[in-house]
């Protein structure tokens, strides 16, 4: 009760007495003050940069609400951005008094994510024009948002006056809805629940505005450019600036596939699926060995051509959030079963959302398994600054001719390789794809690397 004295003060001060006199004798509002939280620090704890470049993000999930009790560390929200989606946790202690952003919204690194009430008052976060805010209202909003006529005795607030019931309120915190933006059509500008549903209505007659061209041409949706398909967006149209060329051929994967039904009956495989993908990164990785040129990139000013020592191949991978490329590090130390493992755990994150920044970046060179959607040939679209990748197709039983001249069934697999003419020359990606293909069709040969 210590709390009502300091308000009370608050008011007495005012220049308009008649305003105290009137709060005075309005018993109801007085109670409603007691837990008056204008004595509590307010902050604004703000998106800090999680690296890789990325300036925006894409609010994914929200963990808290308005009204919330946050510790430190504990999640706020997922954001995603165009590399990898990353966890939000708190820096502060407090109550959630505002959230910035709605799902699916674009936030700015250094903007506020969330409002915080927190008992330190001298919080850093805190920016001069929130503090110049904070003083505009003498009344809690509480009171400010449920007694009528306050504007009228001179009182001044930093938001404007909400009149509704607590169903109303509920209703367009279901539906994201900001009560201030709503013309109510009760007494005295209450916003009644007919005014919700007229707003909604209003909201899709809205879209349904934006959705028709300006040719009179209907279509059937809007889709925002944004995460994984922004950064795709990005990487092809510097990718179009790559004068690129294909050379393709056939590898027979009989024996691996022989070789990879054997593994997987042993015991201590059961757990890891091993697909043929495994042995090839590990052949890609091998063939980089004795091609490093393929193994490059190109300087930001296009004046130096930059030789990698590690092996970082990407896969590209298609998501729940569009084509992602995480990356398999340091390939040229690890064993196939390695990177079975650790293809699972990346293909894994693809399907949850939880790829981390690590895990979509540095890649030197990369690869596209297009078989296991389809397809037997395709030309691969170099990712940029990278100078060559690989495509991989469906596996097929096709009719061969052994040393013999009999007809025999041979398990194959078609590979197109694209590369950067202007670094590349056609006989190097020739002997790389070539150094490839041997290994694949000789597993003696790739557990040698010879």
């Amino acid at each position: 009760m210590a709390q009502i004295p300091s308000f009370l003060c608050r008011f007495a001060r005012s220049p308009s007495k008649k305003l105290f006199i009137k709060l005075k004798a309005k018993n109801n509002a007085v109670r409603s003050i007691s837990t008056c939280h204008y004595l509590l620090g307010k902050v604004s704890f703000k998106l800090s940069d999680i690296g890789e470049g990325i300036r925006e993000v894409v609010v994914k999930e929200w963990f808290v609400n308005v009204g919330d009790k946050v510790s430190q560390f504990d999640n706020i929200c997922e954001v995603q951005s165009d590399k990898a989606s990353v966890t939000i946790t708190s820096r502060y202690d407090g109550v959630i008094t505002k959230l910035h952003y709605k799902i699916d919204e674009t936030a700015l690194v250094g903007q506020p994510l969330v409002d915080l009430e927190t008992d330190n008052q001298d919080d850093s976060d805190n920016q001069p024009e929130e503090q110049e805010e904070s003083t505009k209202s003498t009344l809690p909003p509480e009171i400010s948002n449920n007694s009528p006529g306050l504007e009228d005795e001179g009182f001044t607030s930093s938001k404007p006056a909400v009149l509704c019931i607590p169903s109303v309120r509920r209703l367009a915190k279901d539906h994201n809805i900001d009560l201030t933006k709503i013309k109510g059509t009760g007494k005295d500008g209450r916003i009644l629940k007919e005014d919700i549903s007229k707003y909604l209505e209003g909201t899709t007659e809205a879209r349904s505005e934006i959705l028709q061209a300006k040719d009179d041409e209907i279509v059937n949706d809007v889709i925002p450019i944004k995460g994984f398909t922004k950064a795709m967006f990005k990487t092809m149209t510097e990718a179009l600036k790559i004068p690129h060329f294909v050379y393709s051929d056939e590898i027979k994967v009989t024996n691996i596939s022989k070789l990879r039904k054997e593994l997987k009956n042993l015991p201590e495989l059961q757990k890891i699926k091993l697909t043929f993908l495994p042995f090839f990164i590990k052949a890609t990785s091998n063939a980089l060995r004795r091609y490093p040129i393929i193994n490059s990139s190109i300087d930001e000013k296009c004046e130096n051509i930059l030789l990698h020592r590690d092996h970082n191949i990407g896969i590209a991978m298609d998501t729940e959030q569009g084509l992602a490329v995480p990356v398999i590090k340091n390939v040229e130390n690890k064993t196939i079963l390695n990177i079975a493992e650790e293809l699972n755990k990346l293909i894994e994150n693809g399907k949850n959302g939880t790829f981390a920044p690590s895990d979509l970046s540095g890649a030197t060179f990369s690869i596209s398994n297009i078989g296991i959607i389809g397809g037997t040939y395709t030309k691969p679209v170099i990712l940029p600054p990278q100078v060559a990748i690989i495509a991989i197709g469906k596996a097929q039983i096709l009719p061969r001719f052994d040393p013999a001249g009999n007809v025999i069934p041979e398990e194959i697999i078609n590979i197109s390789g694209s590369a950067d003419h202007r670094v590349i020359d056609g006989v190097s990606m020739a002997n790389f794809i070539t150094a490839l293909k041997k290994q694949i069709e000789n597993p003696n040969l790739l557990f040698l690397n010879l």
